[in-house]
């Protein structure tokens, strides 16, 4: 189990973190668009481009992983003389927490992974790529870029995507000059020749690659176990975490009973980069001063949000503070209590589905039926119900310093755990208009106690063809109400 409380240290000692990052660059592309038609060309799908989105990927995504959990991230890699390397260096010089260490080869491109999207359908990936191995000069220069920064990291990630920059040759001397200077090591493995990486700390192999490597079944947690604890006993390798998609990841350690952690998504939108964002968060929880064990289970949390966004996506602390929260109280890990952000990206997807969206906010302090109805009856005129909820400053400048009887994270986990309800998602200011402007309901739903005019966000909706519902309210049913009968009766 993740203590909130063992998790908020954790978060504030990341900010100090400091984590170095060498492997194989990418530059991801996004090709946004619909398709409306099959091509008399051929029976092939015709994408109408809308929008392109441009990011960095590979060990790149890595650095950025990091550096939104709040630790900050030093990068080598290396990238082409070419316009894609152009871009992928200014994305990285935009990231305040990532200082880029790029070396310039001449002799290849800059890898390019370009994927085409309609909706929340991925339809087409096209590679751009060269993946030979850097030569001595390259080399040389990768290995003065990692010894000018070795000594102020705490911990060394090597993210292999087999594309040239760890040779055996830059391989064995960072590992080696790392542990000179006492900086534990994890290895993102792409080789199935293990041994290469053989003074780590810690391997990090999805069950394919481990398959591979071992010539063993991983279907099983007993599998897993067997093929995890063949590669310490044969590698001299400490640790070795086996990430197995819907199966959930197993960590083997010398001398330790396996532990096996279950899958932690609920819907999948994307797994692209989830393997970069389990490295990030145990590298930076390592940092931080978690044990493996704990930092493997907030790697695995991690990896469950992030599969639940688009693209080459990133887990921010709040992510995981509302995760843990709502596990803890919940027994659940569908961590609907989000941000802002979080929930547009869930709101595309939907909406790439076809499905209606719902809002309706509130305080919701000291939920009774009238809550329950409210909800419920909006819930059953659309697909997807948010919930947008005024936190505990924006409560106390509408009702009082007496309110509310609820804090936000107790309000919050209340209404996650109700089926009606979707996603919520907290809102400092007074109103949830920005929310509303954000999200752009089909369908926006207040009780039957306000009229048209007074609910916050109705023109606006109406204005793009959305419907405002006004719910009838369950008779004597108040929060104000509620709480007065309580002080009479302590009277």
């Amino acid at each position: 189990m993740i203590e909130p409380g063992s998790l908020n240290l954790h978060l504030e000692a990341i900010t100090h973190a400091r984590i170095l990052v060498l492997g194989d660059l990418m530059l991801d592309r996004y090709v946004y668009g619909a398709v409306e038609r099959i091509s008399p060309e051929a029976p092939i799908p015709v994408l109408k481009v809308g929008r392109e989105q441009a990011m960095p990927g590979g060990a790149a995504n890595v650095a950025r992983n990091i550096a939104a959990l709040g630790g900050r991230a030093s990068l080598i890699g290396l990238v082409g003389a070419d316009d894609a390397g152009g871009v992928l260096k200014r994305l990285l010089d935009s990231e305040p927490r990532i200082a880029a260490n790029l070396v310039v080869d001449a002799g290849r491109l800059t890898t390019q992974k370009v994927r085409f999207v309609a909706g929340a359908q991925q339809l087409l990936r096209a590679d751009t790529e060269q993946a030979h191995p850097s030569s001595e000069t390259v080399a040389g220069a990768l290995l003065e870029a990692f010894d000018r920064e070795i000594a102020t990291a705490d911990l060394l990630v090597l993210s292999d995507y087999a594309k040239g920059v760890l040779s055996d040759a830059v391989l064995s001397a960072v590992i080696e000059r790392a542990r000179a200077e006492g900086k534990p090591v994890i290895a993102d493995p792409k080789s199935v020749r293990f041994e290469r990486y053989r003074g780590v700390r810690l391997l990090t192999p999805n069950q394919h690659e481990i398959a591979a490597a071992t010539g063993l079944a991983c279907e099983g947690d007993g599998a897993a176990a067997e093929a995890g604890l063949s590669v310490v006993r044969s590698c001299g390798i400490p640790a070795v975490l086996v990430t197995r998609g819907e199966r959930g990841m197993t960590l083997v350690q010398s001398g330790e009973d396996p532990l096996h952690l279950p899958a932690e998504a609920r819907e999948v939108f994307d797994v692209s980069g989830a393997g970069d964002t389990v490295v990030a968060t145990l590298a930076v929880m390592l940092a931080a001063g978690a044990d493996l064990p704990e930092a493997a289970r907030l790697a695995n949390l991690a990896a469950g949000i992030v599969v639940g966004k688009f693209g080459t996506a990133l887990v921010h602390p709040a992510d995981l503070a509302a995760a843990v929260h709502a596990r803890t109280v919940t027994a659940s890990s569908d961590a609907k209590i989000t941000t802002l952000a979080a929930a547009l990206e869930r709101v595309a997807f939907w909406r790439g589905r076809g499905e209606r969206i719902g809002f309706t906010n509130g305080c919701f302090d000291l939920i009774h039926p009238g809550h329950v109805s409210l909800l419920q009856q909006a819930r059953a005129a659309c697909d997807r119900l948010i919930v947008g909820l005024n936190t505990d400053a924006s409560v106390r400048r509408q009702k009082g310093p007496d309110r509310p009887v609820q804090d936000e994270t107790k309000r919050a986990v209340v209404l996650a755990a109700l089926g009606a309800v979707d996603l919520v998602v907290p809102f400092e200011e007074d109103t949830p208009i920005d929310m509303i402007k954000a999200i752009r309901p089909d369908l926006l739903v207040k009780g039957a106690d306000y009229r048209l005019d007074q609910v916050v966000g109705a023109s606006f909706v109406q204005g793009y063809g959305g419907r405002v519902m006004l719910v009838p309210l369950v008779p004597d049913n108040s929060t104000t109400g509620t709480i007065a009968r309580i002080g009479r009766g302590a009277g």
